[in-house]
Parts: structure tokens; sequence; C-alpha cells
């Protein structure tokens, strides 16, 4: 899954069916166990010295917050269309990049949000320093970015090439 600048969210079939089934547990029975988490404390007396109350509000508003983002999140999914291997970094592609003009010091990463990260590979957002830096830059060339302490730091584009288990 990619995020682009026009706020449309690449996914994969499968990105998109699992997040859909996530949404789906989440608006259904999770929330119908969080209900009753909430009924059984509420039973228990005093709500305001009731630990297990304002833990279950609090896991309820956490819930909540999931259901919404992931309902915008594919309200704004393009499902099944992988980047274009036209040697150009976008969203969905992993790239490799040297840092400082050292082609020995390198880093690959998949360029996409955080919700397809996953352990086999580091991911960086489009709208990250590095990622914003480098998003739309050709194979050979350089990119700069701002590093937290204000200073740019520079790279060069080696490889970009669509993300294989996207």
């Amino acid at each position: 899954m990619t995020q682009t600048s026009e706020n449309v969210t690449w996914l994969t079939q499968e990105a998109y069916n699992q997040l859909r089934a996530e949404l789906d547990h989440l608006s259904g029975p999770a929330r119908t166990e969080i209900a009753a988490k909430i009924a059984a404390a509420r039973e228990e007396g005093d709500l305001r010295e009731n630990g297990g109350y304002h833990a279950a509000k609090e896991e309820q508003g956490k819930q909540e917050l999931r259901v919404r983002q992931l309902t915008q999140l594919l309200e704004n999914a393009k499902v099944g269309e992988a980047p274009a291997a036209d040697g150009a970094v976008a969203p969905g592609m992993v790239v490799t990049i040297a840092f400082d003009g050292d082609e020995d010091d390198t880093l690959t990463f998949l360029l996409a949000s955080r919700e397809y990260a996953s352990s086999d590979i580091e991911t960086y957002s489009p709208q990250s320093p590095l990622g914003s830096g480098v998003n739309g830059k050709k194979i050979g060339e350089d990119a700069q970015y701002e590093l937290p302490n204000g200073k740019l730091a520079s790279v060069k584009v080696l490889e970009a090439k669509p993300y294989a288990n996207a």
C-alpha cells in the first residue's frame, strides 16, 4: 500500500482485503465485545473508581479511531495498480540510495505508508523527509532532504523498482 500526494492510497488486492477484514471485525464483533466489557464494568458500581470501566472506555476510543482511519483509507483506495517500472521513484517502490555520494553506504527501503510496513523491508512514508526528497527522482539523480537538526543531507538514487511482494 502506498500513499500519493492526491490523498489516494494504492493497495494491492491482498492489502485491501486484509484492511477490509480488520474494519469488518472492528465495526462488528469487536464493537459487541467492548460494549459487553463496558456493561459488565458498569455493573460493578461506582464508575469514578472503576479501573475496568475506564480501561474499556479507553480501548473503545482507540478502536473507534482505528475504524475511522480504516474507513477513510479504504474510501480513498485504488486497488491493483502497481507503480510503473520506469526508473522514477514513486510510492510502492523499493528504492536503493547512496548517502553523500558514497556508493558503498547504501539504504534500501520501501516507499509506502506505514500501514504497509512489514518486517521484511524497512518502510519510509512518502511524507517523511527522506521519502519526499526522493519521490519523483530518477535513477542516477541526487536528492536532498532535511535532517531533524535542520541540516540538509544528500543522497543518490541507485535503484527504484516496484515492490514484488505488494
